[in-house]
């Protein structure tokens, strides 16, 4: 198994995608904000690249290995606190830093880039909307 600074660019990549998204969450105060997005881009990233080096190894096995570890964490920031469930966009946050990690550890940089962009549009430009949303749901009730 021979390592080289080339793989130093996947890492690279996925510490600054991972950021992106942990920035973005940082900003707005939520749980998992710059250094967990980072590290689980970066984790997941690191595995994926064993997974395609380690002789005789099942990259989709490993894979997989990520997704359930991942859904742990998820499953952990999410709370239910009486009626109502906190912590779902965390939880998706989660999950797609880590298939975002991925990407980079097959070298998919385009892919990651892509869901990246999506995420951040999905977190920055939908919240409006959500806020919108829940409050006519709620004004609506109370009539």
């Amino acid at each position: 198994m021979e390592i080289n600074w080339l793989d130093a660019v996947p890492l690279l990549v996925s510490v600054f995608l991972g950021g992106l998204i942990g920035l973005e969450r940082q900003v707005h105060d939520k749980p998992a904000g710059l250094r967990t997005n980072i590290l689980i881009c970066l984790g997941s990233c690191v595995f994926t690249i064993i997974s395609t080096k380690l002789p005789g190894a099942e990259p989709g096995r490993i894979a997989a290995q990520i997704v359930t570890g991942i859904g742990f964490l998820g499953a952990g920031a999410i709370i239910q606190s009486g009626a109502s469930v906190h912590g779902l966009t965390t939880s998706a946050c989660i999950w797609i830093v880590a298939s975002i990690g991925m990407a980079c550890g097959t070298g998919m940089y385009f892919l990651a880039l892509i869901a990246t962009i999506l995420t951040l549009i999905a977190l920055m430009l939908l919240s409006p909307v959500d806020k919108r949303i829940n409050r006519d749901r709620t004004d609506a009730k109370s009539q």
